[in-house]
């Protein structure tokens, strides 16, 4: 079986994809730092080995973490070994530390936020508007990013103060070019920076995640400290990154695809699809590390040996013909069925799910009828991905707003 090196730059994610799909149902992959895992690249064999209670998320299974290959300062040891919270138990731990969570994040519950996030949305939109107008903006940076960590952060209970510093460490949490060095002090400032915030949570608790998280392990849950500051870190860092990562892709989804755009804008498409649609063809998240094999699993012709490591690629799941048929390569928000399992599967599936979908719901056909002319300020081609082999983020998304709505020109 050839060996597909992840590319850390992330220069071309599409090529990579399609490469990982022609190796087949499993490929065998180097993950930046040198280390040698599987991935999952079709959609049925994804689905079925997320759901294989012989693949588990318990790090000691792992053959190269036995062996002391794995070392504290790869770039990536926070997302293969981020302490223990939902992402890293099964079994009984799991729906324990899953159970709290998942009730705060109800399809209800989560419906109640919708006030306050077309609140921050339209807040968004009034700074966008008071820009020069002609002015280039970085989208990303005005309006992708903000809204969901200010709905994420008041979920949590996360001071706004503390905003700016969760952006600097999550920047090198995420990116495969962190100096190896700055790996560990990283990590323990996250660490730090997340019990501050338990610590003020446990002493004035208010009515967030965090303090019914104390207040559960204060009740009998047995939560540890570790498990309420890792479970924090893991909602604050999944539920903000993928959020930005889906409203940039919709925009440059729609900006290189006008003629669907024309339609959005008319009323002849429904943004759910346009939505749906990006999450399965441009996927936020590009690759999830990482789940080990307890025993010899057939995945195809092939097998996932025991010990060995496996990470889900949905950037190559998103795209399988098998699934999607001929046009699964193309972006169509009118694809029906979309099956696709962006947000994950099984168990583990992510629980944030209808924040996201909620979020991009209300920002997006926001952000348009209020610029309804919006374009990007540059060619596709130019724009960069991050070089973050988890997530398929860009640098920047740089766009020409246009006159606002209702606005002389």
């Amino acid at each position: 079986m050839t060996r597909i090196a992840l590319d850390p730059f992330v220069t071309d994610l599409d090529g990579e994809s399609a490469a990982l799909r022609a190796a087949g149902p499993l490929a065998e992959v180097e993950l930046p730092g040198g280390v040698h895992v599987y991935a999952v690249t079709r959609h049925a064999e994804a689905r079925a080995l997320l759901t294989d209670n012989r693949v588990v998320k318990d790090i000691n299974v792992w053959n190269a973490w036995q062996r002391g290959e794995i070392p504290q300062d790869w770039p990536l040891i926070g997302l293969a070994n981020p302490g223990r919270s939902m992402l890293t138990v099964d079994g009984a731990d799991h729906r324990r530390l899953r159970t709290l969570v998942a009730q705060a994040l109800t399809v209800k519950r989560v419906e109640r936020l919708r006030a306050g996030i077309e609140a921050l949305t339209h807040a968004s939109l009034e700074k966008l508007a008071a820009l020069p107008a002609g002015q280039p903006v970085d989208l990303k940076a005005e309006f992708a990013y903000p809204l969901p960590m200010n709905v994420i952060s008041e979920l949590m209970g996360v001071d706004a103060a503390d905003h700016p510093r969760l952006k600097e460490l999550f920047e090198k949490f995420f990116s495969t070019q962190t100096p190896p060095e700055e790996v560990p002090q990283m990590m323990a400032d996250l660490g730090t920076l997340f019990t501050k915030i338990v610590d003020s949570k446990r002493a004035n608790p208010g009515d967030d995640l965090t303090s019914a998280l104390i207040a559960a392990s204060e009740d009998g849950d047995h939560l540890s400290d570790e498990e309420i500051v890792n479970t924090l870190q893991l909602i604050i860092a999944a539920g903000h990154e993928t959020t930005i990562s889906l409203i940039v892709n919709v925009v440059e989804a729609l900006a290189t695809h006008p003629e669907q755009r024309e339609k959005v804008l008319n009323g002849e498409i429904g943004w759910d699809g346009v939505i749906e649609e990006t999450l399965r063809w441009n996927t936020p998240t590009s690759h999830v590390l990482i789940r080990f094999a307890t025993e010899d699993i057939e995945v195809g012709d092939k097998v996932l040996p025991k010990g060995e490591g496996l990470i889900v690629s949905f950037g190559a799941l998103g795209r399988d013909e098998e699934i999607y048929g001929p046009t699964a390569g193309e972006f169509d928000a009118t694809r029906t069925p979309n099956r696709h399992i962006a947000f994950g599967h099984g168990p583990h599936v992510c629980p944030g799910a209808a924040l996201s979908r909620l979020e991009a719901g209300i920002a997006l056909p926001a952000l348009y009828e209020r610029f309804p002319e919006l374009d990007l300020a540059v060619p596709a081609a130019e724009l960069r991905n991050k070089p973050i082999v988890t997530q398929n983020d860009l640098h920047e998304l740089p766009v020409k707003l246009g006159c606002p709505f209702g606005h002389d020109a």
